[in-house]
């Protein structure tokens, strides 16, 4: 026998690597030859189907799958029918959509096709005794938890910096920012010190975190008083936000429309003009953001007015209802469509940042115009969409109990979650 310094030597381990990597390649050949196009995988249940699913990929097509399972151009013209019209589905998505084909045995044709949109869809498809598809569709409640998040402004933090810190996924974030901006200036409300919490839905599947769902709570300490914001069903089945005490927090128009946007200049009565020289009544507030960014509409409304002007460059106004009127200037475009009598949406993009008329650089001047009067956008009260009647504000109130006990247990306990 050799000693073991004799065998493992150069030469003989370059021989066995050599040796070793060639077997590894013809078993590397044979399972890509052997895997299944698409992902596929064959399983067995205990009542005897034989399911194989294929997961859609990158130039399949319903027609091209079906035939290479064995279905006539007959059949598949027909399922592909019954998919559009009992279920809505008329294409497949790449490396989403997910396909199972369903046979009594491994010979035996396709009886059941299930087709799986996403994790909360499944589609059957059918045939009876007689050669008709059929198709039903399934919506499938996800697993939902309530899970707590909290953190603190810190030294030279934005709220964006300071959400991402304490883990709240960027979706969560920009939902929370869209509702506190109805409450808050974030360019001159946001100090070190101050803490926030939101309470938001995960979405679970076979218990694997799918996605995000809705926002539930929201709490900032800002610098006015603390806002509280809660999620709420009404009797009519009407989803809102409301503060602590059941009234409406979505306002009819938002101070700031540009999200995180920085306030280059207030609103005040006497300001030294930047390009004039001369002390005059600034109206409005600017708002930085480089050119071409969009612009929001505050609120629901209607366009009133849309030009140019020496002052303002291209403009718009809307009016909001009998009180309420806001304008928008220095815009570089309008959007398309929007033009005098349109009626927009709160949120809809109306135009364009840009630095027409007396402007030193790109930015958006906004008013609010209330009863015919210049307001300041920033500390004028704002009334809210909708408030609470007295039987829906008592359930409320109710609810918002049993929220808080919620939040206060998940902030003692953040790794914990409440089952919905």
């Amino acid at each position: 026998m050799k000693k073991v310094k004799d065998i493992i030597n150069s030469a003989t381990v370059a021989r066995i690597v050599a040796i070793v990597a060639v077997i590894l390649a013809i078993i590397a050949t044979i399972l890509v030859l052997a895997r299944p196009r698409g992902g596929s995988g064959l399983s067995v249940t205990d009542d005897g189907e034989h399911t194989s699913v294929v997961v859609v990929a990158a130039g399949d097509t319903l027609s091209k799958l079906l035939v290479d399972q064995g279905f006539s151009n007959a059949d598949v013209l027909e399922i592909a029918r019954v998919l559009k019209s009992d279920a809505d589905i008329t294409n497949l998505r790449a490396d989403n959509d997910k396909i199972e084909f369903v046979r009594t045995s491994p010979d035996a044709p396709v009886d059941k096709i299930v087709i799986i949109p996403s994790p909360w869809r499944r589609v059957e498809i059918t045939c009876d005794d007689a050669g008709k598809w059929l198709c039903s569709a399934q919506d499938i409640e996800p697993d939902r938890r309530a899970v707590y998040r909290a953190g603190e402004i810190r030294d030279g933090d934005s709220f964006y910096l300071a959400g991402g810190r304490a883990g709240i996924p960027d979706g969560i974030l920009a939902e929370v920012y869209d509702l506190l901006a109805f409450e808050m200036d974030f360019e001159r409300d946001v100090r070190a010190g101050q803490h926030f919490s939101v309470l938001y839905e995960e979405n679970f599947s076979n218990g694997k975190k799918v996605e995000n769902g809705r926002v539930l709570a929201v709490q900032f300490e800002a610098l006015r008083g603390n806002v509280k914001m809660y999620r709420f069903k009404k009797s009519d089945d009407k989803v809102g936000y409301y503060d602590e005490n059941g009234n409406g927090a979505i306002k009819s128009l938002k101070r700031t429309p540009i999200n995180n946007a920085r306030v280059t200049s207030s609103f005040s009565n006497r300001r030294k003009h930047p390009v004039l020289g001369y002390t005059r009544a600034h109206k409005g507030v600017d708002f930085r953001a480089s050119t071409g960014t969009p612009i929001p509409a505050a609120g629901a409304g209607r366009v009133v007015a849309r030009g140019y002007n020496s002052g303002h460059g291209n403009y718009i106004k809307l009016r909001h209802n009998a009180s309420y009127e806001t304008l928008y200037a220095h815009m570089s475009r309008f959007a398309k469509g929007v033009v005098v009598g349109t009626t927009v949406k709160q949120g809809q993009t109306i135009g364009y940042v840009g630095s027409t008329g007396l402007s030193t650089g790109p930015h958006l001047h906004y008013e609010i115009i209330k009863d015919g009067k210049h307001v300041n956008p920033m500390t004028v009260k704002l009334p809210a969409i909708s408030n609470l009647g007295q039987a829906d504000k008592e359930k409320f109130l109710e609810y918002r109990r049993v929220l808080d006990a919620g939040i206060d247990l998940l902030s003692t306990h953040p790794d914990w979650f409440i089952q919905l």
